[in-house]
């Protein structure tokens, strides 16, 4: 048994699906399988059912699954205890990001942390709150980016920057009215927003929250998967979205959007990791890079 052999079984078993874990993976198909058919061979185990398309782990996958990560866990373990050794920043960091920090926020940011520490391999995931949460915590990350709040009380967070959230109609729409107490009257707009679990959705939530209107009072008109199709969206006239500045900057620039005056709290982007894994070179290395903040791991090349 081999550590690839443990990191595809481990993909397949998170995934439920040959395919999707082998393009996690960067690997074939046909690469995976045979990886996992020569597990299952060299121990005389069945580890998945094969379900059509699908497969789902068997009882002795079930069983095998947590020793697996373990044994992963251990390893990236004692590839950091060697890194600190050697006191020589490499290796690899994988990174689970938000849309908004992944697409407008992270990529200048590693550029410039490659630059500096070329030795260090780089891999960025994309997802929602809620899904970059989840991969910290199962190992799949040694970082997460986020601007929503997190819920598990094992990560801990480190602000990295500000964001700010706006929002934003187009150019042409019809103006917004007010209620009788003199704001705006939020329930008259149609709303393009994100999915569950995103921090832009969240944002939205915790305006109409502010304003005395429960957010299931609002008239929802889609719902988007990316922050792209949001501005798009309502760039096209569609209704009305809460989103980062970020995000919209060009389009206001353009006069295809424009803001509406209201009063939004900013919002942080933070850094979360597992509290109880212990940190490379390379990963307090780029945790200082990205919060602005001297660390001794940074000097260490």
């Amino acid at each position: 048994m081999t550590l690839d052999q443990l990191r595809i079984f481990v993909a397949v078993a998170e995934h439920g699906h040959m395919t999707k874990a082998a393009e996690r993976l960067g690997i074939s198909q046909s690469a995976a399988s045979a990886a996992i058919r020569a597990l299952e061979s060299q121990h005389g185990v069945r580890l998945f059912n094969r379900v059509g398309r699908n497969i789902e782990l068997a009882q002795t996958g079930h069983r095998f699954l947590p020793e697996a990560k373990a044994v992963l866990d251990r390893a990236a373990a004692a590839r950091g205890v060697l890194e600190d050794v050697s006191q020589t920043v490499a290796g690899s960091l994988s990174i689970a990001a938000s849309q908004t920090i992944a697409s407008y926020w992270l990529p200048r940011r590693l550029a410039a942390f490659h630059e500096a520490y070329p030795a260090v391999k780089l891999s960025v995931t994309i997802g929602n709150t809620r899904q970059v949460e989840t991969n910290v915590l199962d190992g799949r990350a040694d970082f997460g980016l986020v601007e929503g709040r997190t819920e598990s009380d094992i990560l801990r967070r480190a602000t990295v920057d500000e964001d700010r959230p706006m929002l934003v109609v187009a150019r042409a729409h019809p103006e917004i009215p007010t209620t009788r107490a003199g704001n705006l009257d939020i329930r008259a707009l149609r709303w393009i927003i994100r999915e569950g679990g995103s921090g832009t959705r969240e944002a939205l939530e915790d305006f109409a929250l502010s304003q005395g209107v429960p957010p299931a009072e609002l008239q929802i008109f889609l719902v988007l998967p990316s922050n792209e199709a949001v501005r798009q969206a309502v760039e096209a006239g569609a209704g009305a979205t809460i989103i980062s500045e970020l995000v919209i900057a060009r389009s206001l620039a353009e006069g295809s959007l424009r803001a509406v005056p209201v009063e939004l709290p900013k919002r942080d982007f933070a850094m979360i990791t597992h509290r109880d894994r212990q940190a490379s070179l390379a990963q307090m290395a780029l945790k200082a890079h990205l919060t602005g903040k001297a660390d001794a791991s940074a000097s260490a090349e």
